[in-house]
């Protein structure tokens, strides 16, 4: 145990002393939001603002279609209409001209049948569609007046059905559908977080190990220490360094919103009016407050604890398969035939969880969280459900155990593969060195 605690400390401190830790752990937040901002950017950048000269012969739409910042609507004479199509092509200014007949009879077909949009150059499909949906809305206002019914009348019967879910599994508690998309969001970030950490950190340790492979230098630390020993440590100090990196993005996450929420606080109350207009309008309140109640009525005691421990396992249990293919290669390129073995069922779980939020008590929920190599990502999926507390004993017994005989195998393979050189490692040769 002190030659794995040496060796854990030792790999540790020297992935935490790199530069490229630091730097990374600092910027990564940093970039990922910078990298959301210049995508946001790209969007707004690449809005287009139409202006849409109407021809109305029939009156029907005069001040019925509402212009914004990305849609203008400006009417013109119908005695224009010749002139203004003459003159569209290379007008820059312009983007084109809609041509809405009279309506003869109320004969809303013959309308739709001769209506016209004339373009000078190519619009967007979402701007076509905002016109159609446009037109469409005054079509149907003049329908629902020729029938006699009231707007009012019509906004009643549109009104949808409101329907209270009482969960008594749950000390009989509301089960809204912000509850459900709250419980949603949390169970997808915990799943992908849990999912790539797993990723990037197994295949740092079989980097590690294939390194010291290459460079011999692991012929003079195994005459020291046992190979299993050395395996154990290279694991358990990689761990360290993930959880280390885990907690200083948590961290930088509660100040960073702490801090944006002040800052938007002040701002908020130098605006005239900003504390009801603007909160009225937006419901921001109304909605942040929603969405801590419903947080807060989350178990979360219950859901770090888990969420740790099968971040731990599942890392503990994929880190060992990858440090037994890092022994068993002398290269990163005969790496790819092995790691896809290790990311599949990774994969398989977390893909196969999006099925689980609609039914996270279903079958494939159910074996999904029992089955050790797709439990560390779907169990953390399903937990902001709620999961009966016997499947959570079952599946990290189930997990503890599979953990425990694949660093056995891990150990096995690590023990014969670490000093092979220029020999390829293939599976029948692999199941030599388990069984030896």
């Amino acid at each position: 145990m002190n030659n794995i605690f040496l060796i854990t400390k030792r790999e540790f401190l020297t992935q935490v002393k790199k530069k490229s830790f630091i730097i990374l752990t600092l910027l990564a937040p940093l970039m990922i939001i910078a990298f959301g901002a210049v995508v946001g950017l790209m969007f707004k950048a690449n809005e287009s603002h139409n202006i849409i000269e109407v021809v109305d012969k029939s009156g029907l739409f005069k001040n019925q279609l509402k212009s914004d910042d990305k849609l203008n609507y400006v009417f013109v004479d119908n005695a224009d209409e010749k002139s203004k199509i003459n003159n569209l092509k290379g007008n820059e200014s312009l983007n084109g001209i809609l041509i809405l007949p009279e309506l003869k009879s109320q004969n809303f077909d013959d309308l739709e049948n001769n209506t016209r949009l004339i373009i000078n150059s190519k619009i967007g499909f979402d701007t076509k569609q905002r016109i159609v949906s446009d037109i469409t809305n005054v079509v149907k206002k003049e329908k629902i007046k020729q029938l006699g019914i009231a707007e009012t009348q019509l906004i009643n019967l549109d009104k949808g059905f409101a329907l209270k879910t009482i969960n008594v599994s749950e000390n009989n508690k509301e089960d809204s559908d912000l509850t459900f998309g709250v419980k949603t969001g949390l169970s997808m970030v915990l799943m992908y977080v849990t999912f790539m950490f797993i990723i990037i950190y197994g295949v740092r340790v079989m980097r590690s190990v294939l390194e010291e492979k290459n460079n011999r230098v692991v012929e003079i630390i195994i005459s020291s220490v046992k190979p299993f020993e050395l395996m154990m440590g290279k694991i358990l100090g990689v761990t360290m360094v993930a959880l280390t990196q885990f907690i200083i993005w948590i961290a930088m996450s509660v100040i960073g919103a702490l801090v944006l929420n002040t800052g938007f606080s002040s701002i908020q109350k130098n605006i005239p009016g900003g504390n009801e207009e603007i909160m009225n309008k937006l419901d921001i309140a109304q909605i942040a407050t929603q969405v801590s109640h419903s947080l807060l009525e989350l178990n979360f005691p219950l859901i770090i604890c888990v969420f740790i421990i099968y971040f731990l396992l599942g890392y503990i249990f994929y880190s060992s398969i990858y440090a037994a293919i890092g022994s068993a290669v002398d290269n990163e390129t005969e790496t790819q035939q092995f790691t896809l073995f290790a990311i599949l069922p990774l994969m398989l779980g977390m893909y196969g969880s999006f099925s689980l939020m609609n039914n996270p008590d279903g079958p494939l929920g159910f074996w999904l969280s029992m089955i050790p190599f797709t439990s560390p990502v779907a169990m953390i999926a399903r937990i902001p459900f709620g999961v009966p507390i016997w499947q959570l004993v079952l599946s990290i017994l189930l997990l503890l155990g599979t953990t425990a005989f694949m660093i056995f195998v891990a150990g096995k393979i690590y023990r014969v593969g670490i000093l092979m050189y220029g020999n390829k490692a293939t599976v029948k040769e692999l199941w030599k060195w388990i069984r030896g």
